[in-house]
């Protein structure tokens, strides 16, 4: 194993927010001097959880590898508690069935839609070919599903969102970034290049109502510097009670740039303070609210320092401030 490689992919992986098991893993398969390999991990969701698949390949010509590539698919079913796994359970030789084990609703559904015959898939806590407790999701007979419980519809027949996401020697879309461009946020990138090879910052964030395209990946769009949003001002024009602290203050728009919905303290219409999440919205120049515990949207007007009529009129317009520039970014 090339060891300058492996220090090499190892700040890659760092750099765009890997942990350290992941790292160990690559390592283990590094040393296996695989043509190729796959690392799976889960990162938690607002709603359901996002399965990540990182892709490695080996060099022909030498032991040297790359990592180019990394997809997300994001699956709105609910977490599975404590030790219980997706199961795929299928008929197999001398009465004893087959039992195929997953931590990703989607590779499990994926699976199970698969089978030819006779199978079931179903959540529980498997030892060995020991099934004491389950709940059945689905079921298909003779290659066909024919029962889907009613709970589990929906999750079983919406197709998870999925997206690539291109790196080059460790610079990209960090993971968190592209876990909150998949749930339909925006991100702040100072490292963007252009196709003339130029440097530049910008928001981003996916057009979930235009086609992909023919890679499988969500269109972006873009708000570049010169669209004017500044979210250090968006934030200073509600009733937020910022930290004293500067360093905690910059770590609020840090989580805001990364797409991350912080909770921070606000002056309720009453004059009480509540939690409630905020969010970044470039496009609108603005900032959402969110209740804490089941992230239901509250009415930004309620928060503003200045009244809505008073905010327009400061601004001269309460339209869109102009028109995001695209630089034909790729993820």
């Amino acid at each position: 194993m090339n060891r300058n490689n492996l220090e090499n992919l190892k700040g890659e992986l760092k750099a765009l927010g890997f942990d350290d098991k992941i790292i160990k893993d690559m390592e283990a398969n590094m040393e296996k001097n695989l043509p190729g390999f796959q690392l799976k991990t889960q990162l938690p969701a607002d709603k359901g959880q996002i399965d990540v698949t990182l892709n490695f390949r080996q060099s022909g010509q030498s032991d040297y590898y790359y990592f180019n590539r990394y997809d997300l698919a994001y699956s709105k079913t609910k977490p599975l508690e404590n030790e219980q796994k997706y199961i795929v359970i299928s008929p197999g030789d001398n009465n004893k069935n087959l039992m195929k084990k997953f931590d990703s609703p989607v590779e499990a559904i994926d699976f199970f839609k698969s089978q030819k015959g006779k199978s079931e898939l179903a959540i529980g806590k498997a030892t060995g070919n020991d099934l004491p407790f389950k709940t059945t999701l689905a079921t298909m007979n003779e290659g066909k599903v024919d029962y889907v419980a009613k709970e589990f519809q929906k999750d079983f027949y919406s197709p998870a969102l999925t997206n690539h996401f291109y790196v080059e020697k460790g610079a990209g879309f960090p993971v968190n970034q592209a876990a909150n461009l998949l749930q339909g946020r925006s991100v702040y990138r100072e490292d963007l290049v252009n196709r003339a090879g130029e440097q530049y910052k910008a928001w981003s964030t996916f057009l979930f109502d235009k086609p992909k395209d023919k890679y499988g990946n969500y269109e972006v769009k873009q708000f570049s510097e010169g669209y004017g949003y500044d979210v250090k001002k968006a934030v200073e024009e509600f009733k937020i009670k910022l930290d004293a602290d500067p360093k905690k203050q910059e770590q609020l728009i840090t989580d805001l740039k990364n797409g991350n919905r912080p909770v921070v303290t606000v002056e309720g219409k009453d004059g009480k303070d509540i939690k409630l999440r905020i969010e970044a919205v470039p496009r609108y120049g603005n900032i959402n609210f969110y209740q804490v515990q089941n992230g239901a949207p509250e009415k930004r007007e309620d928060f503003l320092k200045l009244p809505k009529q008073e905010k327009e009129r400061s601004k001269g317009t309460g339209k869109e401030k102009g028109q995001a520039e695209s630089q034909g970014m790729t993820v």
